[in-house]
């Protein structure tokens, strides 16, 4: 989805399902740390407000965003009641080509652990130009993406409740 002239912590409460006894990890990178605990912070209100219980949360920290592969899979591994989980991150553009095998390979990595586990992991990584692109879509003008990344949590959640109530 676009940034540009949407505000990503607005949602339609109506088409959130019911959140109250799901359980979820968010996996955090300390790198960018004033970017990701922004974005952290949006997906733990949000999840607040949809009524996920406070000890139905479990975050985990890695030290940058290339780790939040490891980190999503560790915690698939070790909290198998967890519904869904998000993985927040922020890479900036810099000099180099290091920007690009990053954002590459988290996402890569992310689909990865979609496809090979049953757990669905929530892509929270900004990949931005600079830091003001960052700001602002980490509480800033354009809202949080965390916010929109703790939605998507919500509803993937009620998504694998239902395809296992379907599976019989």
């Amino acid at each position: 989805m676009a940034t540009e002239g949407n505000n990503l912590s607005q949602y339609d409460k109506n088409t959130i399902p019911n959140a109250k006894d799901f359980r979820f990890g968010i996996v955090v990178s300390e790198w960018n740390e004033e970017i990701t605990e922004g974005l952290f912070q949006g997906a733990f209100d949000a999840w607040i407000e949809n009524g996920v219980q406070k000890e139905n949360i479990v975050r985990w920290n890695v030290p940058g965003s290339f780790e939040l592969i490891y980190g999503c899979k560790k915690m698939q591994q070790s909290f198998e009641m967890l519904d869904a989980i998000v993985a927040v991150g922020n890479v900036i553009q810099g000099e180099t080509k290091h920007f690009d095998f990053v954002c590459d390979g988290v996402t890569q990595g992310i689909k990865d652990l979609n496809v090979q586990t049953d757990i669905p992991v929530i892509f929270c990584v900004l990949t931005d130009n600079n830091i003001e692109q960052s700001r602002a879509r980490s509480g800033g003008k354009h809202g949080n993406k965390g916010t929109e990344a703790a939605i998507a949590a919500i509803k993937m959640a009620q998504l694998r409740k239902d395809a296992k109530f379907y599976k019989g």
